[in-house]
């Protein structure tokens, strides 16, 4: 069992292992780069002589203040700067020039880096499951697996977005960084055995959300290189358009001498950790933009005074206006899964197939390890034994012995037990509640975030079905005449997997016999976390910040569940379309 548990610990951290390499035409790529972004510099290049936000002037302030370059962040900035100033301000880095984000190779690698400069902020839920957060310019889209896929037209209609307008904003993402994937070996038996297992019809490849088996989008090309949301700001205005990186906002700064208080501007800190004022126009249509995520974005609201009060007032923050709701709502989509070995070699693979279900959940795969028979020596990060996270030693157990041992054994795995891959099985739209509450006030920090995966009993009931769907469609004789393997009982797949899942949640001693069981004690992130700041609690229906002016937010903490199977093309979307929204309102024809 113990190449199994090192098996399925490389997939949680995405573990398809690949030397970490720069690719040859860096520096091309690098003049490149400087060619279509002249925009994007370090924060510490950032003017001293900007004006004060204590004494701001009528001319000198942006029209447009985004705060997080991530997934929404890059197309609304690029819109908003076709007619207006805007500055975007992005905590991480660049992801072109970054081998671990740019190819799809190296996907693992970034996930598996826990260190101050990673693209990805690890953070565990205080549910005890494993989590990343993006780091980075593009956000999560330069840092997950790559599917695209829209939202529902059930979900458009919910959110109250213009269908016509939408239609419109989902085109131009496609036409830019949109492709079609190469469909592999392994995902061709994933859409054979759905359609064996009674989920269809095939809807062939397709950007909607249609119930059945279909072929998605991938924002990786045929040879593997990522082109996620920062590669939107190509299409800016670079003469209205700041990017600065390595720019981290401390808060948002409040005027708070009217009656209603209103935002004037930020402060953040540089690369050099100096700290630096920036402040919108005194125009009524200039705003504050957070984009910073369903941890971010609740987390800065909190930092910066708009909040529930008693929590706050504990960590003395002045408090600019009581919302009791900011960071309540927050729901992330549980994902359980089955682990296929095979027999043969296994080539990698991420999201392609997708199986969307009546039964209220959406089953995925991903295939391949490691192209390097070296690689399954590494150190593997998040999930890694060496930082006392390997599941298979029971918590008390996790001694520095106990973890070298752990490493001296996996240096003797054999590579052949690093073939298979995985079915995933996600729960949509759960009903399952939890919140986030800050623990201090250093933005750097996470804040506690708890999902309650699975405490409501509708969502427990969905998993056991996906279960039971997954083990189907490994046990169908598309899946054994690919990876040429028996057919395993559903005790023995659950088994495979069971021994090996990656999380901090104890274990018990029936989960192989109850699927309940498993479903608890197996569950991970798919990374689709949502709410905190939900349309008519915390924000307008035009995503205006209720009880004060001139900010807005605009990114999936508004969300109260996640679109489509996979959110990324969506909240690009929402990126593209509140852009567009904006410049009518304000403009009217003239946008």
């Amino acid at each position: 069992m113990a190449s199994i548990g090192a098996v399925k610990i490389f997939f949680f951290s995405f573990a398809f292992c690949l030397f970490n390499f720069l690719p040859p035409s860096q520096g091309k790529q690098e003049k490149l780069n400087a060619y279509r972004y002249p925009f994007i510099r370090k924060a510490s290049t950032f003017p001293s002589s900007t004006p004060s936000i204590s004494a701001p002037t009528n001319n000198n302030g942006y029209d447009y203040i985004i705060i997080g370059g991530g997934t929404a962040g890059c197309p609304l900035a690029t819109t908003l700067s076709q007619k207006f100033s805007v500055l975007l301000l992005e905590r991480g880095g660049v992801p072109f020039t970054n081998p671990n984000v740019s190819f799809l190779e190296n996907f693992h690698i970034t996930l598996a880096d826990t260190s101050a400069t990673s693209a990805s902020q690890y953070f565990k839920s205080e549910d005890g499951v494993l989590n990343a957060r993006a780091r980075v310019l593009g956000g999560g889209s330069s840092i997950n697996a790559g599917f695209y896929t829209r939202a529902s037209s059930r979900f458009i209609e919910k959110v109250g977005w213009d269908p016509k307008l939408v239609n419109e904003s989902y085109p131009w993402i496609e036409k830019q960084i949109v492709h079609r994937p190469t469909f592999s070996s392994y995902q061709r038996a994933v859409r054979d055995s759905l359609l064996d297992s009674g989920v269809s019809p095939f809807n062939g490849f397709t950007y909607d959300h249609i119930y059945g088996t279909k072929l998605g989008g991938t924002i990786f090309d045929r040879f593997g290189r990522g082109h996620t949301a920062a590669e939107l700001l190509a299409s800016a205005n670079p003469q209205k358009l700041t990017v600065l990186i390595y720019a981290t906002v401390q808060k948002i700064v409040f005027d708070t001498k009217g009656k209603r208080p209103k935002a004037v501007g930020v402060i953040f800190e540089d690369e050099n950790g100096k700290q630096h004022e920036a402040i919108i126009g005194n125009d009524k249509e200039s705003e504050v933009i957070v984009s910073s995520g369903a941890i971010g974005t609740p987390q800065l609201l909190m930092l910066s005074g708009i909040g529930p009060k008693p929590e706050l007032e504990k960590l003395n923050i002045s408090v600019v206006l009581d919302n009791p709701f900011v960071g309540k709502g927050m729901v992330d989509n549980p994902m359980n899964t089955i682990f296929v070995p095979s027999n043969r070699e296994v080539h990698q693979s991420l999201i392609e197939t997708v199986g969307i279900t009546k039964l209220g959940v959406y089953i995925e795969a991903s295939s391949g390890f490691s192209q390097s028979p070296n690689s399954i020596h590494w150190h593997h990060g998040i999930v890694s034994p060496e930082i006392g996270q390997l599941s298979t030693i029971p918590p008390k157990q996790r001694s520095q012995e106990a973890v070298q041992a752990f490493i001296k054994n996996k240096k003797d795995i054999p590579v052949e037990a690093f073939r298979g891959g995985f079915i995933l099985s996600k729960v949509a739209n759960p009903w399952s509640v939890g919140d986030l509450k800050l623990v201090n006030t250093n933005v750097n920090d996470n804040p506690s975030v708890t999902f309650n995966y699975f405490s409501h009993p509708y969502d427990l009931h969905r998993c056991v079905e996906g279960i039971k769907l997954a083990t189907k469609v490994v046990q169908s004789q598309h899946f054994t005449n690919y990876t040429l393997c028996n057919r395993e009982t559903t005790e023995k797949l659950l088994n495979l997997s069971v021994k090996a899942s990656v999380n901090l949640v104890p274990r018990h001693a029936n989960d192989t016999k109850s699927l309940e069981q498993f479903c608890k004690d197996t569950v991970i992130t798919i990374w689709h976390y949502h709410g905190g700041c939900h349309v008519g609690k915390v924000v307008s229906s035009d995503h205006k910040v209720l009880g004060v002016d001139k900010l807005r937010v605009v990114d999936g903490s508004t969300f109260d569940e996640s679109p489509g199977t996979n959110p990324q093309a969506t909240v690009m979307m929402m990126g593209r379309y509140m852009g567009l929204k904006i410049l009518r309102d304000r403009l009217g024809k003239l946008a």
